[in-house]
């Protein structure tokens, strides 16, 4: 069964703000291959489990008809809110079930959401509506990441792994998928041409501010503010002013480089 971790109108809102689109390595990385699979020109394009339309928007500028799908209601409210080209739209419906007919997509693509799905339907779904020659785009971001600030990079990578290990603590079993480089969602896709690409390395310019709304807009710490509201406001306020200090700044908004390791599943119908 899927797992339904975003739904919240208040939580979408925080990922709608500080969820980052696919990076400059990841982009090029599913570009060429799409390329080299000569997937492009793709009548349509379909974005599953967009949450509030990172990814989605990113397709947009490259492809004809984009479609992003949720679960979420709430999700696709900001999606459908944010600033995206008009060959984009948005749907609410389940990843195991999917509005299209059989072989009718071009490309498949998930970014960072199907570690939630029940991973066995999906396939079975991907596979239906995906056309011959059709290519299959699944990546998630890991949680292989660190912070770089002139020469303090180390210690502020230490303060917010701390934090990180913390809430790594409240995080839902599927994340053991993500831990896993995706290794058994790389097994499952049920296509023979396909690959794994584990070392894709992307620089995010991102704000003090930026990565403290990125923590707070992760599952685990969405579940500890439902076990102990206090000690989680409590955690990011702590987080905040040890980067601040650590970087002898003070305003939130002063940049950083977030860099994080993506794994990338690519496989050709």
């Amino acid at each position: 069964m899927a797992t339904q971790m975003f739904e919240g109108r208040g939580h979408a809102a925080i990922y709608q703000k500080y969820r980052f689109a696919p990076g400059k390595e990841l982009q090029e990385t599913i570009l060429s291959y799409l390329q080299e699979k000569r997937a492009n020109p793709a009548e349509l394009v379909v974005d599953v489990g967009c949450g509030s339309g990172q990814g989605t928007r990113f397709l947009a500028a490259h492809f004809k008809k984009v479609v992003g799908t949720d679960i979420s209601e709430a999700q696709i409210q900001e999606a459908r809110g944010a600033p995206s080209l008009p060959n984009v739209s948005y749907l609410v419906c389940p990843a195991e079930e999917l509005p299209f007919k059989d072989a009718s997509v071009g490309i498949l693509t998930s970014f960072t959401a199907v570690h939630w799905f029940d991973i066995e339907k999906f396939m079975r779904e991907a596979n239906r509506v995906v056309k011959p020659g059709g290519c299959v785009v699944i990546s998630t971001y890991t949680v292989d990441m660190s912070l770089h600030y002139g020469n303090c990079s180390e210690k502020l990578t230490k303060a917010f792994r701390e934090s990180w290990d913390l809430l790594l603590k409240y995080s839902h079993n599927r994340i053991k998928l993500v831990l896993e480089d995706y290794k058994e969602i790389f097994e499952a896709l049920p296509f023979p041409d396909k690959k794994r690409i584990t070392d894709i390395f992307d620089k995010i310019p991102m704000t003090v501010a930026g990565v403290v709304g990125y923590l707070e807009s992760v599952s685990p710490y969405q579940a500890f503010m439902k076990n102990d509201p206090k000690a989680a406001k409590s955690l990011l306020q702590e987080t905040e002013k040890r980067m601040l200090e650590t970087m002898g700044v003070s305003s939130r908004e002063t940049p950083v480089e977030f860099w994080v390791r993506h794994v990338c599943v690519l496989g050709c119908k």
